[in-house]
């Protein structure tokens, strides 16, 4: 098995610090091998770049240096984060110059980044070395659960840079539900964005875009929605009640972690998994 440097996020360490409980617990249960470097910093989520693309590229190139330092690939439990890292090692790799200019930089904290550093999320992990001790230790509690899977953007777009599954009709989440023993439930609003990034400049559009979702997969009869994307999770758990207002639709809708669905199916407790923590009531789906 591979070797891993934890790079959680500012979400999961803060308003959706649920999500960073339940993957260390759930990375621990497997025996993942991994650190979680306190020199990690921000990724910039976007919003460096936008003013400053050239410190967005030096902020990121110098976390890939730090887990490549470790002689450990990057594992992530947030999209944005994820997009992020993933496309600074595109810039990297396909501008030696660049490369160097960074180099150049992060000399001056003893970094050198020299790409050999990938970048997965958690899920991938699991599905792509875990899959066979998962499916040991699964056990029968979410049999009769009906679960729809939300991409989001950052987990599968653009295609170039992520590169794992198909931005059009994805089937990495489908796959690991039924691995752990519940049923997947999928529609065609699974690959949209949830608004987060819209949030603040355009409210009412993001609201709706989530309510949206939201009504999706309850008019599929869905027992609960998951994500690999903390921030999904924030506008789909937190701002349920205002987005399914905005639609003028009521019902409730659990929505969980990845993380946390894979925690319960492998027996770690709703505790365990900090299930209590999310805003949306989920302790009763299992």
């Amino acid at each position: 098995m591979k070797k891993y440097a934890f790079y959680p996020g500012c979400a999961p360490k803060g308003a959706a610090i649920e999500s960073y409980i339940s993957a260390k617990t759930v990375m621990d249960k497997l025996g993942i091998d991994y650190t979680e470097p306190v020199s990690f910093s921000c990724c910039g989520a976007g919003n460096v770049e936008e003013v400053k693309p050239y410190v967005a590229l030096g902020i990121n190139a110098r976390n890939l240096a730090i887990a490549e330092k470790e002689e450990r690939d990057i594992i992530t439990i947030c999209s944005t984060c994820y997009l992020e890292l993933k496309k600074a090692k595109k810039q990297l790799t396909e501008n030696e110059r660049l490369k160097e200019e960074m180099n150049e930089i992060l000399s001056e904290t003893g970094l050198r980044y020299e790409g050999k550093v990938e970048v997965k999320l958690l899920h991938q992990v699991i599905l792509d070395e875990y899959e066979e001790k998962i499916s040991s230790m699964v056990t029968n509690k979410l049999k009769n659960l009906k679960v729809y899977p939300f991409y989001g953007c950052h987990t599968i777009r653009p295609r170039d840079i992520i590169g794992y599954d198909d931005p059009e009709n994805p089937s990495s989440l489908e796959r690991l539900i039924k691995l752990l023993g519940a049923t997947p439930v999928s529609g065609a609003r699974r690959i949209l964005c949830c608004g987060f990034h819209a949030s603040f400049s355009a409210s009412e559009i993001a609201m709706k875009l989530t309510g949206l979702n939201l009504k999706e997969a309850h008019d599929m009869d869905a027992d609960c929605v998951i994500t690999p994307c903390p921030l999904c999770h924030l506008n789909m758990d937190a701002n349920q009640k205002k987005a399914l207002n905005t639609i003028k639709s009521q019902f409730i809708m659990p929505v969980l972690h990845v993380q946390q669905l894979i925690g319960l199916a492998i027996g770690l407790s709703p505790e365990e998994v900090a299930l209590q923590k999310n805003v949306i009531p989920a302790l009763y789906i299992v």
